[in-house]
């Protein structure tokens, strides 16, 4: 009524092909993700950390919330002074700082003595 039931050999190659069943498409799937996705963000990190420590005085910034100034003093690493009206400044933090719409003036350049 009842037939034997037989374990199913392993082949030559026994458990390994299994593994390297799974390994190969994972890795496969891990360097496609750091292609398409990890190397873009990285760029555009670099890019944006360019573009923070460029800022100088006279440049008009855009804020994450939106505001849009001129930046009056830009002394400090971590911070700037931005004038978003006439006579109306606020502080900024340089990580905040989301694009540079326009380039400014020069930075002041020493008397040169002849």
């Amino acid at each position: 009524m009842f037939t034997s039931a037989f374990a199913q050999t392993p082949g030559a190659l026994g458990g390994s092909a299994d593994i390297i069943q799974f390994v190969v498409p994972m890795v496969a799937v891990l360097g496609i993700m750091y292609v398409l996705i990890l190397r873009p963000q990285q760029k555009r990190t670099k890019d944006h950390q360019a573009m923070i420590t460029a800022v100088r005085r006279g440049d008009t910034i855009v804020t994450t919330g939106g505001l849009i100034g001129k930046v009056t003093k830009a002394t400090e690493p971590t911070e700037l002074e931005l004038e978003i009206a006439p006579n109306v400044r606020v502080r900024v933090s340089r990580a905040m700082i989301s694009e540079v719409r326009a380039k400014g003036e020069p930075v002041k350049e020493a008397a040169i003595k002849p």
